[in-house]
């Protein structure tokens, strides 16, 4: 079984923090679960994140469950690495992952 090593980029983790702490004022502990609800999928990409398509140039996206919410990242099959440059509210333009991947 092919076995992926997750690399969570830092824009990653604050759109993971900022989607939480909105879910919270919201309804609190509805944040937590979207946290635990990402954390849970972001861990199953260790060995099923190639049985998602790719849908931009060499990006792929998970559609997180029971939120509106969208896990893009890209597979190095020779690294043997998945990394998450962004998590984004299905919402909002998608090609906004463009700004996150290269603006480093």
């Amino acid at each position: 079984m092919t076995r992926y090593t997750i690399l969570i980029d830092s824009d990653a983790l604050i759109d993971i923090q900022d989607a939480t702490d909105w879910y919270n004022k919201q309804l609190p502990g509805l944040g937590t679960r979207f946290q635990k609800q990402v954390r849970l999928q972001v861990n199953t990409l260790k060995t099923n994140a190639e049985s998602f398509t790719t849908r931009y140039a060499n990006v792929r996206c998970m559609v997180i469950r029971k939120f509106p919410f969208l896990v893009h990242f890209v597979l190095n099959r020779n690294e043997m690495t998945v990394e998450i440059f962004a998590v984004i509210h299905t919402s909002r333009n998608p090609k906004i992952w463009e700004e996150k991947r290269y603006k480093k």
